[in-house]
């Protein structure tokens, strides 16, 4: 009996699969060898979660892969119209950066509070300049995104005595809808981005949004930089609509050296990593080993993303 094809769209380092050995046959490819070997995998595992290969390959000819799980939590850099209507079934990483995501959240978030960034600076300078700084708990945030990194995130806020309101697509329980999204980020000392790619997402933090921010207020993104005009966040930080943001992921990365993001006052870069922790990927790799555990067993998949909506539903 032969065993199912695993198409890998690998990356350095590869993942671990040593645990498929007789389960599978792997085959692995770069993005430039993926159009050839889609119709002869069973299975598509998209390691190279920055490659936009993926949405450019699946239109072929051929027979496609009837799963595709991509070791990332966004899927907006795979999906494409023929695979959204194809009967394929897509999942996620959902899971495996909720925390260290939430982590970093507060991170920034106390580091801005207490001035941390320009502490450091001071000291680079050799200058001793006392100053305040902020009180965290009291403080209010708004978490845009009602998945499980946003709800981790106000979970951890929590812990440090922010009163943390969550925005998604639709009003439940503990979570706001959109209609009262303006409202929550006009008094939001916090507003953190961590919604999903979609087209109801994409640049919703323009202009009349952080011109609705209160001057004292502080702009973090984790989720995906096309939620943000970078061109109105940077006029909001120098002509000081806001006091001050911090960006993870960006339009195009990597940054170049050239871009202006860099030099912007009051702004805190870090290059696409808050949800990496030691041990990242052997957790991606883990995780795919037991849903290919489930698949293989005809069992019912976690983590399904919607692809009309490009997200795992909540529930």
């Amino acid at each position: 009996m032969s065993v199912p094809v695993l198409l890998v769209l690998d990356a350095d380092p590869p993942p671990r699969l040593g645990r498929l050995t007789g389960r599978a046959r792997i085959v692995r490819t770069d993005a430039a060898g993926l159009a050839a070997r889609l119709p002869e995998a069973d299975v598509l595992l998209v390691w190279d979660f920055a490659s936009t290969a993926v949405r450019d390959a699946w239109p072929g000819e051929g027979p496609r892969p009837r799963w595709v799980h991509t070791a990332s939590a966004g899927v907006d850099h795979l999906m494409c119209p023929e695979l959204a209507a194809s009967p394929a079934v897509v999942t996620n990483a959902r899971g495996v950066f909720d925390e260290p995501i939430a982590e970093y959240v507060a991170a920034l978030v106390l580091a801005l509070a207490k001035d941390l960034p320009r502490t450091l600076d001071l000291q680079r300078e050799g200058r001793w300049r006392h100053r305040e700084s902020q009180r965290v708990a009291g403080t209010r945030a708004c978490v845009v995104g009602s998945g499980p990194i946003g709800r981790a995130i106000a979970r951890t806020l929590g812990a440090l005595g922010v009163r943390a309101a969550v925005v998604g697509r639709a009003a439940r329980t503990g979570v706001h809808g959109p209609e009262d999204l303006d409202r929550l980020v006009a008094r939001a000392d916090w507003v953190i981005a961590a919604a999903p790619l979609t087209e109801e997402t994409r640049g919703m933090f323009d202009a009349r949004r952080f011109g609705l921010m209160q001057p004292s207020a502080r702009f973090v993104n984790v989720g995906r930089g096309q939620l943000v005009d970078e061109e109105a966040l940077v006029r909001a930080l120098t002509d000081r609509w806001i006091a001050g943001a911090a960006l993870d992921v960006f339009q195009d990365e990597p940054l170049t050296p050239d871009s202006p993001l860099w030099r912007v006052p009051g702004l805190v870069v870090s290059p696409h990593m808050s949800g990496d922790t030691v041990g990242w990927r052997d957790e991606l790799s883990a995780q795919f080993v037991e849903l290919y555990g489930r698949w293989e067993a005809g069992e019912p998949l976690p983590n399904i993303v919607d692809k009309q909506r490009g997200y795992v539903p909540g529930h």
